[in-house]
């Protein structure tokens, strides 16, 4: 735990922990775990013919696949000093053409398809995809594909700094989501933990499209200070093993003030997903409690 921080949980299928339904569950930023939900509203696209997830973009040589699984060789702005220095000085976002420039002066890391680097470029060109093909921004598809037929009724896209006056930690107030290019989803950890097991359930994508999510590209073992044992990535999922926990697939996410960790445990006698969120930038912590918290039923 860092710094006395508390460490907000969420376990299904037997809810329990300070993050259930009951009024006043806090509202907290899902950063990276967003990437799932962008994922899914791609495939959901696929499933209805608005999207071929294979084929390039335009002049660009990578697919949406290729995006959605950090294999298009698209650089990152989390190597930009400068980047990680106006998020510190509480600056307002640069423009979309300004960033776009700044990562791509660093080169593409590779050819699409030749290797693995995670990118959060790569998931804003893949969500633009996705509202181009929709005909919608993200926020409706998120509503409509997503939040009200599971009633998750937290769940909301933040866009500017209102949003985030409402979040639990307060140093949320000096932090613009937009500085998440591809989009910070905040939400309860119930509704996170909720969200995660629709999608195992089979209620957000067919079983076909749930296949593809889950064919993990091999990018590691073990990793330290964190529960990994061995590393993937699918479409928008983190997969591999945590230790004695087994299998696990989700996302974690972080970003200046908090972390957070939304996993399904399927190894488990009774298969398990758990959504862990505290303050700090560690992700290996919101992950550990993540693995206890399974380990507690």
């Amino acid at each position: 735990m860092t710094l006395g921080g508390r460490i907000f949980s969420c376990i299904l299928p037997s809810l329990r922990g300070e993050a259930a339904d009951e009024d006043g569950a806090p509202l907290l930023p899902y950063w990276s775990f967003t990437k799932t939900v962008i994922a899914i509203c791609a495939l959901r696209l696929a499933e209805d013919g608005k999207i071929d997830l294979d084929e390039p973009l335009g002049e660009e040589r990578f697919t949406v696949r290729q995006l959605l699984n950090h294999t298009s060789g698209l650089p990152d702005y989390g190597t930009l000093p400068a980047y990680h220095q106006a998020v510190q000085d509480d600056q307002e976002p640069w423009l979309r053409g300004d960033l776009l420039a700044a990562v791509m002066a660093q080169g593409m890391r590779f050819a699409p398809g030749r290797g693995w680097s995670y990118s959060n470029i790569g998931y804003m060109l893949a969500r633009e995809r996705v509202e181009e093909a929709a005909g919608q921004a993200f926020a409706a598809l998120v509503r409509e594909m997503i939040s009200v037929p599971l009633g998750l009724a937290s769940l909301e896209l933040a866009t500017d700094r209102e949003p985030f006056a409402r979040v639990h930690w307060t140093a949320a107030r000096r932090y613009h989501p937009g500085w998440v290019y591809h989009g910070c989803l905040i939400g309860t950890p119930g509704d996170a933990a909720r969200l995660l097991q629709a999608l195992v359930e089979g209620r957000l994508l067919k079983q076909a499209s749930l296949r593809q999510m889950l064919a993990a590209i091999p990018v590691g073992g073990s990793i330290e200070g964190r529960p990994w044992t061995g590393c993937g990535y699918g479409l928008g999922l983190m997969i591999g093993r945590m230790g004695g926990a087994g299998r696990a697939f989700g996302h974690s996410g972080g970003g200046p003030f908090s972390v957070n960790a939304v996993y399904h445990f399927p190894d488990r006698l009774r298969p398990i997903t758990v959504a862990s969120f505290t303050d700090g930038r560690d992700e290996g912590v919101a992950e550990f409690a993540a693995v206890d918290a399974g380990g507690a039923l």
